[in-house]
């Protein structure tokens, strides 16, 4: 049977949903050759900032069972060297591009999106035929637990996610994406909070709080201390606070944390996901996303499913 994999967040339909989750996939250049991008239901871009930031002091990457600590810090080249060496690149993708944006103030995150938007021009529906802006929507991180400013400071209170994702709503009519933190108490708060604002969809989980420490030191295996959990072990969180989130909202949810083959995608669809993004599994295989739509495929066709979305209301009580 020929099964319908498209989504729609906001304006935006993208092929398929899978996507590569920012921060593990560079600006997509960085994989070319190992990977069809244009295959790609999106690509979240790294983390871009208004100033080029260099990231967190070294180690900042450690293993864990089943995962990884990261402390990068958002290290990025920033906004002007994005606009002038890495937009240009993305405007040759057909896959649909969410610039991955972040910022220690409400006004950094608006001057980011603001520059993008005058840099990038008019937006056209990916496979139109019209000229690509290498932008398609934007993901909004409120939720980065590795920074001192900003980050998982928004992400933890409604009221300013609230504000924040209005404020950028009222400057973009591209597709708007929040991320969310796993990092409270409830998601279901923020999520709604972000729908006020006038957001299409919200991603998550960003990556837990922990820590490893080094026994024969005694120092933190980090140089910042704590970083951020991300691989299998937090897939089962990952799917719980979807499946909190998409009963709270009525915008799509897209499902990340710890996918590496289609069952852990499937289990974020069934969850309430609309569309999932593939991390840390890039790591072990640059592969992994397109193994995961091929399986995610194979699945559907199995159990007579017509299209993906159908995928969300299956969950058996």
């Amino acid at each position: 049977m020929s099964c319908d994999l498209r989504v729609r967040i906001g304006p935006l339909e993208l092929a398929n949903p899978v996507g590569v989750a920012s921060g593990t996939f560079g600006y997509g250049a960085e994989y070319e050759e190992l990977v069809d991008l244009d295959a790609l239901g999106a690509i979240y871009t790294k983390a871009v900032t208004k100033a080029p930031r260099p990231g967190n002091a070294v180690p900042r990457i450690v293993e864990t069972p089943a995962g990884m600590l990261n402390s990068i810090g958002l290290a990025n080249p920033g906004l002007e060297a994005f606009v002038d060496r890495k937009l240009p690149e993305l405007r040759k993708l057909r896959a649909a591009v969410f610039v991955n944006v972040a910022g220690s103030s409400e006004d950094e995150y608006l001057e980011v999106v603001e520059r993008i938007e005058a840099a990038a021009g008019p937006w056209a529906q990916p496979g139109s035929g019209a000229a690509r802006s290498g932008v398609d929507g934007y993901e909004i991180n409120v939720s980065c637990p590795n920074v001192r400013h900003g980050g998982l400071a928004f992400g933890t209170d409604p009221a300013q996610v609230e504000r924040l994702t209005a404020a950028i709503r009222a400057r973009t009519a591209r597709a708007l994406v929040v991320k969310l933190t796993p990092n409270v108490a409830d998601v279901s708060p923020i999520a709604r909070a972000a729908e006020t604002g006038g957001a299409d969809a919200v991603s998550l989980i960003n990556t837990l709080v922990g820590m490893v420490i080094d026994v024969r030191r005694r120092r933190p295996a980090l140089a910042m201390g704590t970083g951020g959990l991300s691989g299998p072990a937090v897939r089962p969180v990952g799917v719980a606070c979807v499946h909190k989130a998409a009963r709270a909202v009525k915008i799509p949810v897209i499902g990340l944390g710890g996918i590496t083959c289609a069952d852990d995608a499937l289990q974020y669809l069934l969850a309430g996901a609309s569309a999932v993004q593939v991390g840390t599994g890039t790591f072990v295989d640059p592969r992994t996303a397109a193994e995961v739509l091929a399986g995610v495929q194979a699945w559907m066709e199995a159990q007579g499913v017509a299209r993906v979305e159908d995928i969300r209301g299956m969950l058996l009580a």
